[in-house]
């Protein structure tokens, strides 16, 4: 990759460009894992009945596959068989449901623990917990004062939280996503065969996210990451549902500012996009400046899917305390808390979360 198209890549990746301008105030993020808690809502209950047993679990400051591996020793299962609907975050304490096969013989797995986990509450459940099986993520987060006055960092926030709750943010992937440094955008096309299914994964994930980033920020340049434009494809908030965007009208734009619709952009695949006008001339563009990664979508199979350009942050409060101030909020499945604490601050969270 030349130079100039791998910074390219990684500054889509890694620095797009914030919504709000510079972030209104200086914190410290994830001073202790407490800092940062995080609560699945899966948007389900369990069936009380059936071949497998859904556990929740609290873990601090531990990786979700260590948690699954642990789990699977304690259920005598193999690790492929315990489910999760999502990865989260190690530097936290994360609320997290699992699933594993039910044992034979019968075992008592609630309040069975280990090192920076344990079971809550276990109930029998008919199938595998599936990637993505859940509603939304909850978070409560502590931005702690640098010079230790919680009301002053809230006096500093206040504002930019409003017009967060008001207008949402660019629906970024997290830099996560990307790996440390963007080393999961660095396997050439060539090697993804070589390489284990889980990381293969991981791989073609990245570059189909870059490229979705990279779009996003040109819309954030201009302003329309935010509002409809012709040719674009609409989707209605929090569902898959997506529609065309022939010429926008004022019942389509009082949709959008009230949140209940979006912009989207491309997850890229084989063929083009089915947007039209100057949406697909743009998003052409952004195709033809990350080429590898379109085509490494497209080669692995992938089909063109959509993504709202747009996060709404529901249930957004906060509150000070003598030196921080706490955030909670709540997200859908697959958005990113980092899109929203990097429009607050400038330091930000260094983990995954979905």
């Amino acid at each position: 990759m030349r130079l100039a198209a791998a910074d390219a890549v990684l500054t889509a990746a890694l620095s797009p460009p914030r919504a709000y301008g510079a972030p209104a105030a200086d914190a410290v993020m994830r001073a202790a894992p407490e800092d940062f808690v995080v609560d699945e809502d899966l948007g389900f209950a369990p069936a009380g009945a059936g071949a497998h047993l859904l556990l929740k679990v609290r873990k601090t400051d531990a990786n979700t596959p260590w948690v699954a591996r642990e789990l699977a020793r304690l259920a005598g299962c193999r690790p492929h068989d315990v489910g999760y609907a999502g990865l989260k975050d190690r530097r936290a304490v994360a609320i997290q449901w699992f699933s594993v096969p039910r044992p034979r013989p019968p075992l008592d797995l609630e309040a069975a623990r280990g090192a920076g986990f344990e079971v809550l509450e276990a109930h029998a459940h008919r199938r595998k917990l599936p990637r993505g099986a859940l509603a939304a993520n909850r978070f409560t987060v502590r931005l702690r004062a640098r010079d230790g006055d919680g009301a002053r960092l809230a006096g500093r926030l206040g504002p930019r939280l409003a017009a967060i709750a008001s207008r949402g943010v660019p629906n970024y992937f997290g830099p996560q996503r990307f790996g440390r440094a963007g080393a999961n955008l660095a396997a050439p096309a060539h090697e993804l065969a070589r390489l284990p299914a889980t990381e293969r994964g991981l791989r073609l994930s990245a570059a189909r996210s870059v490229v979705f980033n990279a779009l996003l920020a040109a819309r954030v340049d201009d302003g329309s990451w935010e509002r409809l434009l012709e040719g674009d494809l609409a989707g209605l908030d929090g569902r898959g549902s997506i529609f065309p965007v022939d010429a926008p009208d004022e019942t389509l734009a009082a949709r959008c500012a009230r949140l209940e619709i979006h912009p989207t952009g491309p997850l890229w695949g084989a063929g083009e996009p089915r947007t039209r006008a100057g949406v697909l001339g743009l998003e052409r563009r952004i195709g033809a400046e990350f080429a590898a990664q379109c085509a490494l979508c497209a080669t692995a199979g992938m089909i063109q899917e959509r993504r709202s350009l747009r996060l709404r942050v529901a249930e957004l409060a906060w509150e000070a305390e003598p030196s921080a101030v706490v955030l909670r909020f709540r997200l859908t499945r697959g958005s990113f808390a980092t899109a929203v604490l990097r429009e607050l601050a400038d330091a930000a969270p260094d983990a995954a979360d979905d």
